[in-house]
């Protein structure tokens, strides 16, 4: 009698139990994911030997902290080899651009002042005999031989002028001097370069973040373009899952989505960023017997700004969807 009491008792459990399992609120799917980054890889932009590294793996940066230095003798070289060309091909275009010597131009004025006196005074002896040939106390000749001096000193006095200009004008020939002004232009650009080349031999952080790890060690010959430093800003971590294709109509880029794992805190919500167009094979990293053969798409929801620091790369996640109007 006992017996059948018992049996009776786990059938109607086992009864209500296969009910309240067929019945009950399944609430929303959950999937399982992980936290993945983008990462920023610094590297020279030349080849170079690494001098120093200023930044420990997990140190915390800010944009524009110094990464690490390359040695730069030849830039240094370089530059100032520029700037004595730049400094040389200045000083030329003043040359070409000047007048002659203060005391060159000075001499010029008095040569001019002088003809233009004899010049009044040839004026003058003209006007004067002219006057007197008219009355009878000059000759022709003498007529003829004041014009012939008027003449003689205007040309002086114009030659004297041409002199003076030429002295206050510049020593070298427009095309001289606009090649010249194309030589000041091309050194300036060289030393503007020789500064460039110099100054990324000092790498500084192009955003700030969390150095993920160092690639390599002073001493250690780089190559143009190889890793030195990884940083991890929190904005690049987002959180990569999977979906059946049943549950894709329910999801949009932008779509809200909460993230769930041990020992993080509640309330830790984000928003679809990507959803792939393609389906594929469940990834090794959330294999199990009963999905490692199906055909899943892979999406990515990025954490709201303020909680992305709180997830590590590799972190297991869990991914439910909000419905909309529910509290987040």
């Amino acid at each position: 009698m006992r017996l059948s009491v018992i049996l009776i008792a786990v059938l109607g459990i086992g009864i209500g139990w296969l009910w309240w399992s067929q019945h009950r609120d399944a609430g929303p799917p959950a999937w399982q994911g992980y936290a993945e980054a983008d990462y920023v890889k610094v590297a020279p932009v030349e080849q170079g030997l690494l001098t120093t590294i200023s930044v420990a793996r997990g140190d915390q940066i800010a944009k524009g902290a110094p990464l690490f230095a390359q040695d730069d003798t030849h830039e240094r070289a370089a530059r100032d080899q520029a700037a004595r060309q730049l400094a040389q091909a200045e000083q030329q275009l003043a040359n070409l651009e000047a007048a002659m010597k203060p005391t060159e131009v000075a001499q010029a004025e008095a040569n001019l002042t002088d003809a233009h006196s004899t010049l009044e005074r040839a004026r003058a002896d003209l006007q004067r005999d002219e006057a007197l040939l008219k009355t009878g106390y000059a000759t022709a000749q003498t007529v003829d031989q004041r014009r012939a001096d008027y003449r003689s000193a205007e040309a002086k006095a114009q030659h004297a002028e041409a002199a003076l200009t030429q002295a206050r004008a510049p020593m070298g020939r427009e095309r001289e001097i606009e090649a010249q002004r194309a030589a000041v232009a091309a050194g300036q650009a060289a030393v503007a370069m020789a500064e460039w080349r110099l100054e990324q031999r000092t790498v500084t952080a192009p955003v700030g973040g969390r150095i993920a790890d160092v690639l390599a060690q002073p001493g250690e010959t780089m190559a143009a373009g190889a890793p030195v430093v990884s940083i991890l800003p929190p904005e690049n971590i987002f959180i990569r899952f999977f979906v059946p294709e049943t549950a894709l109509s329910g999801l949009h880029r932008g779509g809200p989505v909460s993230f769930g794992c041990d020992g993080c805190q509640s309330g830790l919500t984000g928003s679809i960023s990507f959803i792939s167009p393609t389906a594929e094979y469940t990834p090794p990293v959330i294999y199990s017997e009963s999905t490692r053969a199906k055909l899943v798409y892979r999406i990515e929801a990025r954490p709201q700004p303020d909680q992305a620091a709180l997830f590590n790369p590799g972190q297991p996640i869990d991914i439910r969807p909000i419905a909309a109007g529910a509290e987040q």
